[in-house]
This record gives C-alpha cells, sequence and structure tokens, in this order.
C-alpha cells in the first residue's frame, strides 16, 4: 500500500490551518503586549492543560492499539488490509476517548 499521496495530502491540508492559526495567535499576543495587558489571560488554567495532555496521550495509546490490532487481523485473518487497520484504529481511538471520559467523570465526583 503507497500511503505516499494521503501523506502529501494531509501534509497539505494540515500544515495550512497551523500556519494560519500560529499567525493568528501571534497578532493576538502581540496586541495584548502592546496594550499592557496580563499574557496569561491566553494561557489557561493549569488543570485544564493537565486533562487535555491526559486526553491525547490515551487517545495515542488508543490509536497504536489499534494499529497493532489491525496489523494481527491484516496478518492471521481474510479482512482487507484497509479495512483491519481502519476499523482497528476508529475503534480503539474511540474506546480510548471512552477511558478518557470515564477517567475524568471519576475525578470530577472525588
Amino acid at each position: 500500500m503507497d500511503i505516499t499521496g494521503v501523506v502529501a495530502i494531509i501534509s497539505v491540508f494540515g500544515i495550512i490551518p497551523l500556519i494560519v492559526f500560529l499567525v493568528h495567535r501571534h497578532k493576538e499576543r502581540q496586541a495584548l503586549i502592546e496594550k499592557g495587558m496580563d499574557i496569561n489571560l491566553l494561557i489557561g488554567d493549569k488543570k485544564c492543560s493537565t486533562l487535555e495532555s491526559l486526553k491525547y496521550g490515551v487517545l495515542l495509546i488508543g490509536l497504536a492499539i489499534g494499529i497493532l490490532i489491525g496489523n494481527i487481523l491484516d496478518a492471521y485473518t481474510s479482512l482487507n488490509e484497509e479495512v483491519s487497520y481502519f476499523s482497528m484504529i476508529f475503534l480503539f481511538g474511540g474506546l480510548a476517548l471512552l477511558v478518557f471520559y470515564g477517567l475524568v467523570k471519576r475525578q470530577e465526583e472525588k
């Protein structure tokens, strides 16, 4: 499976919004500094940052497990390569987000 084209398309459509976001954020921060306002208003809450890191960590672990299980399904079953990989990536990515939701709910109850 040649994924060069897919990676190229994702890169182009991923880099352009990233550049626009970074330029806009820089202009916004420069305007706050010029007005003498506190830049900590943009940084946000420390708790939110910790939860965001946890969410992305759990999601990436789920995606990695999905890739591994997809590889096992591809090697030992008659499923197509694309079907086995994509279905497992989405399945375990979704399960990872559900695990994150459960962790956050349990933490809020304490």
